[in-house]
């Protein structure tokens, strides 16, 4: 033990050895930082642009739209902020199921947002009643309503599945074939995946 204190105690920073880190921007822009004792260096490295290999950004829109009944339709964020998208499916109502994604045309068509995070711990059926009255509401008013979350794929489809569960008496089988078919994208996480399974089961159906 008292070794190893003097060896701490004896140790010099002019001892370490350089350390280089290279990082890579989105861009493919690429920087080396050079580590010596406590002093950084940076310096951008010179690479030729054909050789840069950065990350490529999805900049394209997904505006598919997944019409699961005359008067439900499932999404993306992309189709909920398009304009053209929204009226050529003659969309009234938007459920917004997202975290932290804006409603863009609140003048225009009638809002709903539940916040839920897409993590497999989250309780979604806290959310099923909400989301399906705000359904059953835009239905009964003779509306369209467009069920969306950020990318279509795990949250939107979900509540979707969880409100033909609960509302229509489908099984979860039958919910959850009728949407990836109608949006092949949709793909809940497993835990959404595995509560709305139980869901029948909780509701002594």
């Amino acid at each position: 033990m008292q070794s190893l204190k003097k060896e701490i105690q004896s140790f010099s920073r002019t001892r370490l050895r350089k350390q280089c880190t290279r990082v890579t921007s989105l861009s493919g822009k690429r920087i080396i930082e050079t580590w010596k004792g406590s002093s950084i260096t940076v310096v951008e490295e010179s690479v030729p642009a054909e050789k840069m290999l950065g990350y490529v950004p999805d900049t394209s829109w997904d505006l598919q739209i997944g019409i699961i009944k005359p008067f439900l339709l499932l999404g993306s964020q992309d189709a909920a902020h398009d304009f053209s998208t929204l009226r050529k499916h003659k969309v009234s109502h938007i459920l917004n199921v997202a975290f932290g994604v804006e409603n863009v045309f609140p003048d225009l068509f009638v809002y709903k947002t539940v916040s839920i995070l897409d993590q497999p711990d989250v309780n979604l059926m806290l959310h099923i009643k909400e989301c399906s009255d705000f359904i059953q509401q835009a239905h009964s008013e003779k509306g369209v309503v467009l069920v969306h979350c950020n990318t279509g794929v795990s949250r939107a489809p979900a509540v979707v599945i969880g409100y033909l569960m609960s509302c229509d008496g489908q099984s979860f089988d039958t919910a959850l074939s009728l949407v990836q078919s109608t949006r092949p994208a949709s793909s809940p996480n497993p835990g959404f995946m595995e509560q709305l399974r139980l869901y029948k089961t909780q509701n002594g159906s």
